[in-house]
């Protein structure tokens, strides 16, 4: 399977079918970390890629809201 990793940006080649666990394990990148994406859709960490999928894996980045409310100084 082809793995487009972000930052740093790079590509790299995996053979065989696996979990996402495994995948990652084998990266060593921490599960909670990022997501998993193919075909433009999250797989969870028990689910299986084939040896054909393309995925992408993306850092989880969080963020406060910053929508009109939020710069009058309303609270939620």
């Amino acid at each position: 399977m082809m793995v487009l990793l972000r930052n740093p940006r790079r590509q790299i080649e995996v053979s065989g079918a696996m979990q996402v666990s495994t995948l990652l394990a084998r990266l060593e990148i921490n599960r909670e970390s990022v997501l998993v994406i193919r075909d433009g859709t999250i797989v969870a960490g028990d689910g299986w890629l084939a040896d054909t999928d393309d995925v992408e894996i993306r850092p989880v980045i969080s963020g406060g809201f910053d929508g009109p409310a939020h710069r009058r100084g309303a609270r939620p």
